[in-house]
């Protein structure tokens, strides 16, 4: 069975490379110098993941962001930094652009031989929960990267280094855990392909009643073996998987349109009022009247200076900050 690991290559004594795409993240490209790219298959559309740490801007774009076991909207300035082999996909609305910036530091790579690299280590395991990146060092940070493409040589070395030294320093305060614990899919790919069309799957037919038996023919598992895969890809059961995908385009519905909760809810997959109202006011706290009161319609998010505006979708109540 194919995985959906990906496998990413670096030139000789390459340590990280920037991607960049401007409509779509399969239409991607590595920018190798401010007049340099070069065409490379993006995998952003789908659920993957990757032994190297990566480091993701929405410049332009909106939708639904999966990393580990969390689901949340983001618009446009998000950016999340992402572990070694931690699951992640973008289910964006329409076109897009943006910037990735992905390295890879191995045990044998020669910067642990500094002792100022040590704070990279801490870095790279809190990214394996995933880290999405507010206030100044969000900031910073899009500076950074977007400084990156235009730089060649021993400059576009230094902003790197400075882009990572950056991240290692920022305030808890300003960089938020996403999953609920350390994620890594290593070793784990057998049934990742599988779980990748669950998802997809998912995200076509959301709407309507989804039946166990069509995923479990779409999947080619077992029923025990599919709860068992599922958990350990995406880090919850199925059916709260599906829940949090349906209560995530409900309160974009809430954000975007005037229509009365009921239908919205109706409409997004959830037939019984009275559970929909529970599981609003159990994952987020508050219930969907009160939230569309509090969140106003959603509004592009320009320049650097603007915090990114992942906060738009409700807090989860089991979130926590980098200790």
């Amino acid at each position: 069975m194919q995985s959906s690991r990906e496998d990413i290559r670096f030139g000789t004594g390459q340590t990280f490379r920037l991607l960049r795409w401007s409509r779509s993240v399969t239409g991607v490209e590595e920018v190798l110098a401010p007049s340099r790219t070069v065409r490379v298959q993006g995998h952003g559309d789908h659920w993957h993941y990757h032994r190297q740490t990566e480091l993701t801007l929405i410049q332009h774009g909106a939708g639904t962001r999966f990393v580990a076991d969390h689901i949340e909207l983001f618009e446009p300035g998000d950016i999340v930094l992402i572990g070694a082999n931690v699951p992640h996909y973008w289910h964006l609305r329409g076109a897009s652009a943006g910037l990735s910036l992905q390295w890879d530091f191995p045990l044998e790579h020669a910067i642990w031989g500094f002792g100022e690299a040590a704070p990279l280590q801490v870095l790279a395991e809190t990214a394996r929960r995933g880290l999405h990146l507010r206030g100044a060092t969000a900031a910073a940070t899009r500076q950074r990267m977007e400084t990156l493409a235009e730089l060649t040589g021993l400059a576009r070395l230094a902003a790197f280094i400075d882009l990572l030294a950056g991240l290692a320093a920022a305030p808890a305060c300003e960089v938020c855990a996403l999953s609920a614990e350390a994620f890594s899919l290593s070793g784990t790919a057998e049934h990742q392909e599988a779980v990748r069309r669950a998802v997809s799957f998912v995200f076509a037919n959301y709407r309507e009643p989804v039946r166990l038996a069509e995923l479990l023919h779409l999947s080619g598992m077992s029923r025990a073996t599919f709860a068992r895969q599922f958990r350990r890809h995406a880090g919850k059961s199925f059916s709260t998987f599906l829940n949090q995908v349906r209560l995530q385009a409900v309160c974009r519905a809430l954000r975007d349109t005037p229509d009365p909760v009921s239908s919205i809810a109706l409409s997004h997959g959830f037939n019984q009022l009275s559970f929909f109202n529970r599981l609003f006011r159990r994952e987020f706290g508050l219930s969907p009247t009160a939230y569309r009161a509090a969140r106003p319609a959603a509004r592009p998010v320009t320049g650097a200076s603007r915090r990114p505006t992942t906060a738009t979708s409700p807090p989860s109540k089991n979130r926590s900050r980098r200790r």
